[in-house]
């Protein structure tokens, strides 16, 4: 069984849509050219173009004002015992790598200890010079010894940094009745600013 059916498939209504497209083309082409405004070209110029001077600043020069942040660890000898911190600091740099004086700045810090309880909590004054092509410095500043179940000790230390993409450092120092203290560690300087 099939079913008759009328549309675009049977001859007269082929026909009809061939005749409806060749109407609306005839009828298009029947009113002329199609209006369309046609702009004329922008005006000669006076003087050759130029272009400002890139901004992009040389990538192998590291002056400028840093701020660092990133995790730290060291083993410390404090108390007549050794025992190991974890914490994180954060930097404040202005580095000018071929000057006599390449780094100043300051940095504090928290650690916590991972045997003893309590912490420290330390702000550091920094001074660095290159040296053989690595930045080598100094700091020092007050230290505060925290415990879980005893008051703040107050105390100072001095230490020796070295900057090779991470920071090993060295300090030494004095902390109210805990006596003498030995530290060695890293720190990893993550740049978050740059200025």
């Amino acid at each position: 069984m099939t079913t008759d059916h009328r549309g675009a498939q049977t001859p007269v209504g082929r026909t009809v849509v061939v005749a409806c497209f060749f109407g609306v083309i005839f009828a298009h082409s029947a009113r002329g050219e199609p209006r369309v405004a046609i702009a004329p070209d922008p005006p000669a110029r006076n003087a050759p173009p130029t272009l400002a001077p890139a901004q992009l600043p040389d990538s192998s020069n590291l002056d400028g004002i840093y701020v660092w942040l990133g995790p730290s660890g060291a083993a410390s000898h404090i108390d007549s015992q050794w025992d190991s911190t974890i914490g994180a600091d954060a930097s404040l740099i202005r580095v000018r790598e071929h000057s006599l004086l390449g780094a100043i700045g300051g940095s504090i810090g928290a650690s916590r200890w991972t045997v003893r309880g309590g912490g420290r909590i330390w702000l550091d004054a920094i001074v660095g010079t290159p040296i053989f092509g690595r930045m080598i410095g100094v700091s020092a500043g007050p230290i505060v010894e925290l415990a879980d179940l005893a008051r703040p000790h107050v105390g100072g230390s001095v230490g020796l940094w070295g900057f090779t993409g991470v920071t090993p450092f060295a300090r030494v120092g004095a902390v109210d009745q805990l006596g003498m203290f030995v530290e060695v560690g890293i720190h990893i300087a993550l740049p978050v600013f740059r200025r």
